[in-house]
């Protein structure tokens, strides 16, 4: 297959080989971040982690990981947020900023790292593939994933591989190099997943009772089911929806019927809720797929188990490689070109 956007998704193995080989050559950067941002006290620093897009969904994903893993308050908005409403985004105490853009040249993102660095005097990250970008010069610290550079408009492994980033460098900061050795096993996690439930993306993707398409998922899971809410949307047109599960009883179930597809992205903290929620809307008429380390207590019409043998944290990135597949799948079935998604471009850039 020659779509570009193809190849970057099955080249997310090696990719991320390259990323967290990478992260060794990219240590200071960690290690003296970890040091200056590790919190002194209840009243001390926060993080405020922000993106436009798909690097929007996957700050929401790393405010958790990094209120997790380093023990500070953090959370996550968009872009233009910060850039448009300072007043009321920015917090008087000592922030850390963690700026995401995959270019590094999208303007909102830009411009939030501007109003940061004018009114407060935190700390400053961004995370990019592009070393070279009008962000990475801006800020104070540097990450940078440059093997996940794309060719494609909607965004795959570079997604992915900022992830890994940021989970090392929560991990440096919290102090869990247990996670950073764990880490090192995902290149081979993914090879074996992919091959297993490649037939079971391209199925699901290609069958035309799918009318809708929703995502659960809680904690990290919901910035990644945002995500492969957003890349079906992108690359195939297809009405999609996402939603943290528990939420989903109120009120949005009333859409559910036949024709509903739900994806549940099942965490290990709260396996047992979650698995109710399936099979409440399994009984309710939906088709359900549930991504989960393994299967025990779940009751779905189809698994995908990733059995990665690591702690909840360090295997997210494998949840999303099967519905990306899905996502392009469901383009080729509907006659569209997922290198060029309808009315998008790569970089957002405003006048």
């Amino acid at each position: 297959m020659d779509s570009f956007t193809y190849q970057e998704i099955m080249s997310q193995g090696e990719v991320w080989a390259a990323t967290l080989k990478s992260v060794k050559t990219q240590f200071n950067q960690i290690t003296d971040f970890a040091e200056r941002t590790r919190p002194v006290s209840k009243s001390g620093p926060q993080a405020l982690f922000t993106g436009c897009g798909s690097t929007y969904y996957l700050s929401l994903s790393a405010a958790h990981l990094w209120s997790r893993l380093v023990g500070m308050p953090s959370r996550a908005l968009p872009a233009s947020e910060i850039w448009l409403f300072p007043e009321y985004t920015l917090p008087r105490q000592p922030t850390l900023l963690v700026t995401v853009s995959r270019s590094g040249e999208t303007t909102e993102t830009v411009k939030a790292l501007d109003v940061f660095l004018q009114r407060l005097s935190g700390e400053a990250l961004a995370v990019t593939c592009y070393p070279e970008s009008t962000l990475a010069r801006q800020a104070n610290r540097l990450l940078v994933a440059q093997a996940a550079q794309e060719q494609s408009i909607a965004q795959t492994r570079s997604f992915s591989s900022m992830f890994l980033l940021i989970l090392a460098a929560a991990s440096r900061a919290g102090g869990r190099m247990d996670l950073l050795e764990q880490m090192s096993s995902l290149p081979k996690a993914f090879d074996r997943l992919v091959a297993a439930y490649h037939p079971l993306a391209k199925g699901l993707a290609e069958n035309p009772k799918y009318e809708r398409i929703i995502y659960l998922g809680s904690g990290v899971n919901y910035g990644l089911a945002c995500e492969a809410m957003l890349k079906m949307k992108e690359m195939s047109l297809a009405p999609a929806e996402a939603f943290h599960f528990m939420e989903f009883r109120h009120g949005p179930k009333s859409v559910v019927s036949p024709g509903t597809l739900i994806v549940g992205l099942v965490s290990e903290t709260a396996r047992e809720q979650e698995a109710l929620v399936l099979a409440e809307m399994r009984d309710l008429g939906a088709t359900t797929l549930a991504i989960a380390e393994s299967g025990a207590g779940i009751s779905t019409d189809y698994l995908v188990e990733m059995r990665s043998g690591l702690d909840d944290l360090a295997s997210r990135s494998l949840v999303l490689p099967v519905l990306q597949l899905m996502a392009y799948y469901r383009a080729l079935s509907r006659g569209l070109d997922p290198d060029h998604p309808t009315n998008l471009d790569a970089v957002v850039k405003l006048g």
